[in-house]
Parts: C-alpha cells; structure tokens; sequence
C-alpha cells in the first residue's frame, strides 16, 4: 500500500509539473537549457530529502550516478513535448509508459504475454488514436511534440526498470539513490550545454524554480515506491499523470490548451490500459 500510495503522489506531482513547465518555455530558449534550469531546483529538493533521511551507504551509489546518464535525453525530449504539443497531449502520451515498460520486460527479461496485457495494450492504442485524431487542438501544436513526447516516454519506462533492478540488491536509501541519480544527470546536461555552446539563460532559473521543486519532490516518491513495490505495480499508478497532467491544464491552462472529450477520452483508456496491464503482470 505504501508504494501505492507513493507512486499516486508521484503522479500528481508530475502531472502539475507538466503544467508547470508550459509558462517559462513560452519564454524561448535551448530545450537542453530548460532541462538543466528544470533539474537545478529539483536537485535541492532532492537533495534536502537525502541530508534529512542521513547518509548510510555513499560506496553503493555509482551505479544510480550512471542512471542519471538517461537524464538528459528524458528532460529535453519531454520539454520539447511540452514546447510543441502542450502539457495535457504531453502527459497522455507520458501516460503508455507501462506498455513500454512491459515491452521491455517481454523482450529482455522473459516475462509472458498474457491476454490481460494485450487488452490494457489495446486500450493505450486506442487512446492514442483518440488523441492522434482529435480535431480541436491549439494553435501552437505541432506534431513533432508528440514523436518528442513518444521518446522521452520511452526513455522514462528504461529508467523505471533500471531504477527497480538497481533498487533490488542495494544499502543506498532511496532518497541517496534518488540524490545520487540527479547529480549524475545534473552534471551530464551541463556538460552538454557547455559542449553544444547553448546560452544557459540563467535568468529564466525563476521561472523554472516551481516545475523544479515539483519533479523533485516528484523524483522522491518515484525511488521511494520502487523500494517498496514492483514496476507493475508502481508504474500504472505513476501513469495516471496523464489525468493529472489534463485535468490541471483545463483548469489553469484552458486557453493554450484546449482540452476538448476526445483528449479527455484517450487520457482514461490510456490510464485504464497501464492500469490493467499492471495487474496482469
């Protein structure tokens, strides 16, 4: 119950930071550079969390050091979802982690496929036809968001493997973990900027401080429930972001996004989808 719980916080959390980033990446600027201005605050949430938990174990943190290796291609992709296809198509799409997830369980760690999942698959791709087909959209959309979006989500359904896999065998709290996961992600990105000479635009770090400490909070209750329940388990509750992610962008983002039934729809099958296919694994 505690991962459940956890994982249902996680998804809130990251559904109103989705929301979150649309203002300040309204105000221009390198996608890479968002990310890092994203993962500052979110790195002193995180932080904060682990000097409050106390360190127990420092030797066992290189290989959550070496998962942050995913954090780049995870935030740009997801903040040019953002930028391109809004907050609330961004969080539907965010929302078929589970069946990437499951995918990669199939393939890689022999897991069966068994009717449950092929019917919470269905559900998924029948959302996002909905959300492919949907005839009112904003001005703004354009559909390499969504390919974006696509990416990052499958970016973020390795990581949650990963994390479940490194989570099994470990003395690394998960608030260190969590620490030890941003800062090789944080350090990663800055490289990059400073390698692909991207204008840092320290100036916009206000705007992005409240989508920062939301992931990082955020970021808290995702290793907190992968210590304590499985990735079927925890992965169709984090997935219900995408109901979060559309229910908050039609209340605070009515005009930009344009949340109309269709979106709506494809948001319940494709939590309903992760849902079942979590309790068919």
């Amino acid at each position: 119950m505690d991962a459940v719980l956890l994982a249902a916080a996680a998804a809130f959390l990251f559904g109103a930071m989705t929301v979150a980033l649309r203002p300040p990446l309204r105000l221009g600027g390198a996608a890479e550079s968002g990310a890092l201005l994203t993962i500052v605050p979110a790195l002193g949430v995180v932080g904060l969390a682990a000097a409050l938990r106390g360190v127990a174990a420092v030797d066992g943190t290189w290989p959550f050091l070496l998962a942050g290796l995913l954090w780049p291609g995870c935030m740009t992709l997801f903040l040019l979802g953002v930028r391109h296809a809004g907050a609330s198509r961004t969080s539907v799409v965010a929302g078929t982690a589970p069946l990437f997830s499951t995918v990669i369980a199939l393939v890689f760690l022999g897991e069966t496929l068994v009717a449950g999942l092929a019917a919470g698959a269905v559900l998924i791709v029948v959302g996002g036809v909905l959300l492919v087909g949907e005839r009112t959209r904003p001005e703004s959309f354009l559909w390499i968001g969504l390919v974006f979006a696509l990416g990052a989500t499958l970016a973020f359904a390795t990581r949650d493997n990963l994390v479940r896999w490194l989570s099994l065998d470990t003395d690394v709290s998960p608030e260190l973990a969590a620490l030890a996961t941003v800062v090789g992600g944080t350090a990663t990105i800055l490289v990059w900027v400073i390698v692909a000479r991207r204008p840092l635009g320290v100036h916009r770090l206000p705007a992005f401080v409240p989508a920062g400490v939301l992931f990082g909070l955020s970021y808290v209750c995702v290793f907190e429930a992968y210590y304590r329940g499985p990735v079927t388990v925890v992965s169709p509750m984090i997935a219900t972001e995408s109901l979060w992610g559309v229910g908050l962008a039609a209340l605070l983002l009515r005009r930009q996004e344009r949340v109309g039934p269709r979106l709506v729809a494809g948001a319940v099958l494709v939590v309903a989808g992760g849902v079942l296919i979590g309790l068919s694994r």
